[in-house]
């Protein structure tokens, strides 16, 4: 599409009209909160922490410092986010505010009404595309009700557990390490709902890029990329599950290569293009059909093949020793 002059327009979007999040919701998402919200003692933490907080403060401890996109400020980043809601069919417009901090991140937080923060770093990293994937990154986590808990997560790891008094009495270990795992699943299901509202595969894939290597499109190569995330994947000695897993368990995001392949497989899968074409759930009675089932046969698989890898690298690591230890003594016989 373009203008009498022969300069290109805006490109045409699918809109998603009454889009359920269940159409990009990660199944190992789903498990992680439904795990998440059956440990003991985290729904005590969530009414201290909210009733300690509440909407108003939680606005003002986030807002403080940044500045609020619209028409005079940042209007490029209001007009991406109009867009964003329209393709999603989101009525709700969440505010978004950019605040300064080099670090390359966004987020969603909040509890009744959440907001949209971008990090000043990411808005000078990422081009217009990506910053439209990056946008409906966040909006995805608004629409299926992630910020409560992600804002939740967020004051844990910010504020300290020395720092919240209030929550004496509660374990809050094994509750940290469960909304980590959730919060990490969580962005899987969001980074479908950035490409869902940017339909811009590549773009989608690139953000990825340059969240792991910071730099120009000039030095990167998104191909390789993606050959360096499926060499993470595949390869490696018989312990390095086990040693991803560890390195992972106090991260709040997963691995950008990992995010790419994971991503990449969603697309390859078909449901992405499925979805262009009219054929998800949506919002209302139609989502609500979903059985919890599904989603635990979902996740079951999801985990399963995790499981599965690690195990397995561990029995063959297990192997490996023993026969190492074997022929170490049938030398030291011989001597």
């Amino acid at each position: 599409m373009s203008d009498p002059t022969g300069t290109p327009g805006p490109r045409q979007r699918t809109v998603l009209t009454q889009i359920a999040p269940d159409a990009w919701e990660h199944p190992a998402d789903r498990a992680a909160l439904n795990a998440l919200r059956k440990v003991p003692g985290f729904d005590d933490a969530v009414k201290r922490i909210f009733g300690f907080f509440g909407e108003r403060g939680i606005r003002l401890l986030f807002q403080a410092n940044a500045v609020r996109c619209g028409p005079r400020q940042y209007a490029r980043l209001h007009g991406l986010l109009i867009e964003t809601c329209g393709t999603m069919d989101w009525p709700e417009e969440p505010e978004l505010y950019v605040t300064q901090t080099p670090m390359v991140n966004a987020g969603a937080v909040g509890f009744e009404h959440p907001f949209i923060v971008l990090n000043s770093g990411a808005v000078g990293l990422l081009d217009d595309d990506e910053l439209r994937v990056l946008i409906g990154h966040e909006l995805g986590h608004v629409i299926s009700g992630h910020a409560l808990y992600r804002t939740i997560t967020i004051l844990l790891l910010e504020l300290g557990f020395q720092n919240l008094p209030f929550l004496a009495g509660i374990a809050l270990m094994p509750i940290k390490l469960a909304l980590l795992e959730w919060f990490r699943k969580s962005e899987l299901s969001a980074d479908r709902a950035g490409l869902l509202a940017s339909q811009d595969e590549t773009a989608s894939l690139r953000v990825f890029l340059k969240l792991a290597g910071g730099g120009s499109m000039q030095d990167m190569n998104l191909d390789a990329f993606l050959e360096q995330a499926r060499e993470y994947e595949a390869q490696g000695g018989p312990l390095d599950q086990v040693y991803k897993i560890l390195n992972t368990l106090g991260a709040s995001h997963p691995f950008n290569t990992l995010r790419a392949a994971e991503l990449k497989r969603w697309i390859e899968a078909g449901t992405y293009a499925q979805i262009l074409t009219g054929d998800y759930p949506h919002r209302g009675a139609e989502s609500q059909q979903r059985s919890y089932m599904d989603d635990v046969s979902d996740a079951a698989s999801h985990y399963a093949k995790e499981a599965k890898d690690v195990v397995g690298d561990v029995a063959e690591a297990a192997k490996r020793a023993a026969a190492a230890f074997a022929d170490a003594f049938k030398e030291s016989r011989k001597q």
